[in-house]
């Protein structure tokens, strides 16, 4: 067994980095957390409450009646927003459209990456989101930044949503993916980057165990 350390990965949308760091997460019984669904957990919160990403001081006001955990339903971790399982409402179109709007305001940053910290701090975790490398925990043991091509992701995506939403087109999805690229790269705030020494892994040839299993190798071999 490795010692207790963090593994954080980050990477654009639609590499396969929630999948994989699940994976990487039970190879060592390790906690995971996705940081990204915790920014969509507090996009669902102020758009039920009508609140707009541009209001940041009801925003401000609204964070301390946001309380969000997670909770492993058969076999599966599912997101809790005030005791309510919105694992699947985070998950649609809406939220998807609209997170980089709310995740991009300074503040909402600032408060999640405060709660992160916290969490990390008992070690033995795998997380993964957009700045985990570089903001959330820039000393971390293992810091990895996944990327694929665009088309690559966007067919992947598609494959993924249309099941549930079977209008979506793949020029949809492209779309939402460049914009969302688009907007976490340039924010003034946490912008997603590759951290100095972080390993970089293209997934647009590797199946989700393979991609896996990479970083797995990675981390024996270290440690």
């Amino acid at each position: 067994m490795i010692r207790d350390i963090i593994i954080a990965i980050d990477g654009h949308s639609g590499c396969g980095k929630s999948t994989t760091a699940k994976l990487v997460a039970e190879y060592f019984n390790y906690n995971y957390l996705d940081s990204g669904a915790m920014y969509r957990a507090i996009t669902l919160y102020l758009i039920r409450s009508k609140i707009s990403f541009d209001n940041e001081d009801l925003i401000k006001h609204e964070l301390k009646n946001i309380i969000i955990t997670f909770k492993y339903l058969d076999g599966y971790q599912n997101t809790f927003l005030n005791n309510e399982n919105v694992e699947k409402e985070i998950r649609g179109d809406e939220i998807s459209n609209n997170v980089s709007k709310y995740s991009s305001i300074s503040l909402i940053r600032e408060h999640l990456v405060s709660i992160q910290k916290e969490m990390g701090k008992r070690k033995k975790i795998v997380i993964e989101g957009r700045d985990i490398t570089t903001v959330v925990f820039p000393d971390a043991e293992i810091k990895i930044f996944m990327t694929a091509d665009i088309n690559v992701r966007a067919k992947r995506r598609f494959e993924d949503m249309k099941r549930n939403n079977p209008e979506i087109t793949y020029s949809d999805v492209l779309e939402n993916l460049s914009e969302r690229d688009s907007k976490d790269s340039n924010r003034k705030d946490s912008p997603l980057r590759i951290a100095n020494d972080a390993i970089v892994i293209d997934t647009s040839d590797l199946e989700i165990n393979e991609q896996a299993q990479k970083i797995i190798d990675i981390i024996k071999n270290k440690f």
